[in-house]
C-alpha cells in the first residue's frame, strides 16, 4: 500500500536493517512520478546502475532492460524496494517475475492500489495502520519544532492538524 501512510518510512527503515544481507540494493522511490516523467528504461539504468555498482548504464529499450536485468540478477541475492507503483508495466519491466532474481531476494512494493500485488502475483502483503493521536501529535511535534513535547500553547492548534491529517504520517510531516 502507499496512502500516505508511512509506508514509505517503514519500508526505509525495513531496507536499512536488512540490507547488509544483501549481494545487491536498490530503493526506486517515487516510481509512477518517474516512469512518466524519465521513462520506464530510465528507472532499469537505475537498477541496474545500483545493484552492479557501475555509473552510467544506457539502455536502448526496455526490453533491453528487462533482458540484462534477468541476465545479470537471476544469481544474486537482491533487495529491491519500489515506492509509489500505480501500473502493472512497471511491475513487470523492473521486477518481473520470481526467476529474474536469484534465492533469498526481496522485492517491496509500496501502491496505492493493491489489485496491482494481485495482477503481479505477490502473495504476501502488508498494510501500515495510521497512527493514533499520541503518535500523530508526537510525529507533528518532531517536524515542527524539532522535539517531541507538546507546547501547551499550541495544543489546541495541533490537536486541530492532528485531525485534519487523519493519522497519515506524510500529511503530519508536510503540515509541521
Amino acid at each position: 500500500w502507499d496512502g500516505g501512510g508511512g509506508e514509505n518510512d517503514t519500508c526505509s527503515s525495513s531496507y536499512n536493517l536488512i540490507a547488509d544481507q544483501f549481494e545487491g540494493l536498490c530503493f526506486l522511490e517515487h516510481v509512477r512520478e518517474s516512469s512518466i516523467k524519465y521513462g520506464l528504461a530510465y528507472l532499469q539504468e537505475i537498477l541496474l546502475s545500483k545493484v552492479l555498482g557501475k555509473k552510467d548504464i544506457k539502455l536502448a529499450s526496455v526490453g533491453e532492460g528487462t533482458s540484462t536485468i534477468r541476465q545479470r540478477f537471476s544469481r544474486k541475492k537482491i533487495l529491491l524496494v519500489l515506492d509509489d507503483v500505480d501500473k502493472l508495466e512497471q511491475l513487470r519491466m523492473i521486477a518481473g517475475g520470481l526467476d529474474w532474481f536469484g534465492y533469498g531476494s526481496r522485492v517491496i512494493i509500496t501502491t496505492r492500489n493493491k489489485h496491482l500485488l494481485a495482477a503481479h502475483g505477490v502473495e504476501r502483503t502488508y498494510e501500515v495502520d495510521d497512527l493514533n493521536m499520541e503518535e500523530s501529535l508526537e510525529l507533528l511535534n518532531w517536524n515542527a519544532f524539532g522535539n517531541e513535547k507538546v507546547d501547551p500553547s499550541y495544543k489546541n492548534v495541533l490537536n486541530k492538524v492532528v485531525s485534519y491529517a487523519s493519522g497519515l504520517p506524510f500529511a503530519l510531516k508536510v503540515l509541521g
